[in-house]
């Protein structure tokens, strides 16, 4: 497979659907260690005069999630917004403007992971100066994620944990529209899509949603 850097043909003539089905079809690629090879020096140059990335992916500052690795993309391909946790805020929603209206990305993902600390660090109501006030906007997703009668609601109960961050997404995905009107028109006239999924941190497997 030929490796093409995106560039204003490609983005231009790239759809929704198309900038997803590349993700998916990279991460693929990631877990059977099948990589494509990069020269990142040529791209480097290949970008200098511009960027037309085909998609931003919103996910979470954890160190084991490089994104454009996990799904197998180069320099110019995609934007990043790392966020612990995977939230957004008026300066997450300023950036993914910036990327879909005015860059050209034709998609948004919000990926989540399993096993993440901030998630935990929220279900286990957590303080600690900065981090709570960022802890809070998790805590909706915490408090609407239904268990059993009697079962863990914290970090010792990583089922709970992993099924707060799909919610966290969900909940990251109505807070992009109904907070960004310029992201929401975009979606509902049809420009951009945007879509969960989430991580394992075990296997390298990016399930979309």
């Amino acid at each position: 497979m030929s490796v093409i850097t995106q560039n204003a043909n490609t983005q231009s003539e790239m759809t929704p659907a198309n900038a997803i089905a590349l993700l998916k079809e990279g991460n693929v690629r990631f877990v059977e260690n099948k990589r494509l090879e990069r020269d990142l020096n040529q791209q480097v140059a290949e970008t200098a005069d511009g960027q037309y990335p085909m998609a931003a992916v919103v996910s979470c500052i954890d160190s084991r999630i490089p994104t454009e690795v996990v799904f197998d993309q180069g320099i110019g391909d995609i934007f990043n917004a790392r966020i612990a946790g995977n939230i957004v805020n008026p300066d997450i929603l300023g950036s993914l403007e910036f990327a879909c209206k005015l860059a050209g990305s034709k998609a948004i993902v919000v990926m989540g992971h399993t096993s993440c600390g901030a998630i935990k660090g929220a279900c286990d109501h957590a303080e600690l100066g900065n981090l709570t006030q960022m802890l809070d906007k998790i805590q909706p997703a915490v408090d609407q994620t239904i268990t059993a009668e009697g079962e863990e609601r914290n970090s010792s109960n990583i089922d709970f944990v992993n099924n707060v961050a799909e919610k966290n997404v969900v909940l990251t995905i109505e807070n992009i529209k109904s907070q960004s009107t310029v992201l929401n028109e975009m979606f509902e006239k049809g420009e951009i899509d945007i879509v969960g999924a989430m991580y394992d941190v075990k296997t390298g497997k990016v399930t979309f949603s």
